[in-house]
This record gives C-alpha cells, sequence and structure tokens, in this order.
C-alpha cells in the first residue's frame, strides 16, 4: 500500500488536490520569488516547456521508464502555465501542482477551459512516480494520455500568450 495520500489545500476560491506524505517528507509550502528575481522571459519558459515535451515523447529509447517520460510531460505543462504567468507580469507560485498554477490564473482573471483543467492529472507525475515503490508502474497508453494533456497545455498557453501580443518561437 502506497504512503502517498491525497491532500487537499485551498488557494482563494478554489480546492487544489496535491500529494502529500504521512511519512518524513512532507510537502513544504509553496513561496513566490520576488519580483526582480524572476529567471528567464516567457518565451524561454515556452521554449522549455517544448523541450520537455519532445523528451516526454522519446519513448523508442531503450532503458527509458515510461514513468520518467510522463514526468517529463508533466515539466512541460508546468513550464508552459508559468510562461503564461510571466507574460500577465505576475509572480508565479514555486509549485509543481498544476492545479494550484491553473487556480493563481484564475484568480489573475484567466479563464481556463475545461481539457486544460483536466491536466491536472499530471501533477502526479511531478512527485508520485518520481520515487520507486510508491506508485503503480505507467502503461503506454497513460503515458500517451500525458503528453496528450501536455500539448493541450501548451497550444492553449500558445494562443494566450499570442492574444497579449507575445509570439512564441
Amino acid at each position: 500500500m502506497s504512503s502517498w495520500l491525497p491532500r487537499t489545500t485551498c488557494s482563494r476560491n478554489r480546492t487544489t488536490r496535491g500529494w502529500s506524505t504521512n511519512g518524513p517528507w512532507l510537502k513544504a509550502e509553496s513561496f513566490i520569488m520576488p519580483r526582480d528575481h524572476f529567471p528567464g522571459s516567457p518565451q524561454e519558459w515556452m521554449q522549455r516547456a517544448r523541450a520537455s515535451l519532445a523528451l516526454a515523447k522519446a519513448d523508442q529509447v531503450p532503458g527509458i521508464l515510461l514513468e520518467d517520460l510522463c514526468y517529463q510531460a508533466q515539466q512541460s505543462a508546468e513550464k508552459a502555465l508559468k510562461a503564461l504567468y510571466l507574460c500577465l507580469g505576475s509572480p508565479f507560485p514555486f509549485v509543481h501542482s498544476l492545479d494550484q498554477l491553473l487556480a493563481g490564473l484564475e484568480d489573475l482573471g484567466v479563464l481556463v477551459p475545461e481539457d486544460v483543467d483536466q491536466a491536472i492529472v499530471l501533477t502526479r507525475y511531478a512527485v508520485e512516480t518520481r520515487y520507486p515503490g510508491v506508485y503503480e508502474r505507467v502503461e503506454v497508453e497513460e503515458h500517451q494520455e500525458a503528453i496528450r494533456h501536455a500539448e493541450i497545455v501548451l497550444a492553449w498557453v500558445e494562443i494566450q500568450m499570442n492574444r497579449r501580443g507575445i509570439q512564441t518561437p
């Protein structure tokens, strides 16, 4: 039985879901870096998001676990959402929870469509699957679904950025 337990926290008006343990590794609270210390531009964050998506699709490389590829899919979506925060001129929380990132964007007045919101399932790959023995193996279909979610988030963020006059390469 896994020691990972679903945890619910609140972020203003939206309930967020995350993962925590009842063991010695408790999830740290998120923090926001001061505005004058933000690394990179929205375009650079999108470049990294696309690179993570390319890694997530590298399933033909012998020896790579699908769990690690799903982690890259989550990273792709996370980096894209953080690019949107920067595009909006807003600091982003230093968290891996896509639910928290999306809630913060909603708090900034961004309407998040249902298909983008469904990508919150990727959050488990940022935490749970990075620790051997606490998860079930990822199957091919699940990996393909993770890529689909990441692609939806990236496409949506690109549209949002373009609407705000920020061109993505």
